[in-house]
């Protein structure tokens, strides 16, 4: 599997673009990869995600940054060095969507990876339900809150950085991912960090 985290200039991938991608493939943890990119021309650029990111706008659309084609270019030709290929994260089709789009746009890079992907939200929610707990709900929307800090929180890890980066993300996604499928810890970076439901 490959923990996959893309940071982005606002949420829709036909419109925005990928401003940095980071991964760990769980199959060899010490494979990471992290790549910032300009946002490609003509592409919106909101504030509300340059927020959540860290980025400025300047840094948005830095022109000594590589392109957005040549990220993902970088970004696939080390992916397939994986042997799963399946995409674990936080909501990860939304990762696979703008890494999906970027090549599309690039036109010279193929899209080789499925459509299918694993979702820390949802297994967390089974993992709590399974050990005869309630998942907490959001009490005005009345959907799951589930969201990474608290998924963090329930592996016994502290909430993630704030800005983060695509790396930050990654990371946090694999060692989630690795905890609740497997009750292992996975990266030096949280092995001080016990596992709550091993002790």
């Amino acid at each position: 599997m490959i923990a996959v985290d893309v940071e982005s200039s606002g949420t829709e991938a036909h419109v925005h673009s990928i401003l940095s991608v980071g991964a760990v493939d769980l199959a060899d943890p010490t494979r990471q990869i992290y790549l910032e990119c300009r946002a490609w021309e003509g592409a919106k650029i909101e504030d509300e995600a340059l927020a959540v990111n860290g980025f400025t706008r300047e840094q948005a659309i830095d022109p000594t940054k590589q392109s957005e084609a040549e990220l993902v270019k970088q970004f696939i030709e080390w992916a397939l060095e994986a042997p799963e290929r399946t995409f674990v994260g936080q909501n990860p089709s939304f990762d696979r969507d703008f890494l999906k789009y970027a090549a599309e746009r690039a036109g010279h890079t193929s899209w080789p990876f499925a459509h299918r992907t694993l979702d820390t939200h949802s297994l967390c929610y089974m993992h709590m339900i399974k050990r005869g707990l309630t998942p907490p709900l959001d009490p005005q929307k009345k959907h799951s809150s589930l969201n990474l800090d608290a998924i963090l929180i329930y592996c016994g890890i502290p909430e993630e950085p704030d800005p983060h980066n695509g790396l930050t993300g990654a990371k946090s996604h694999a060692e989630v991912a690795s905890r609740l499928l497997w009750d292992k810890k996975l990266l030096p970076d949280f092995a001080q960090y016990e596992i709550p439901w091993n002790n």
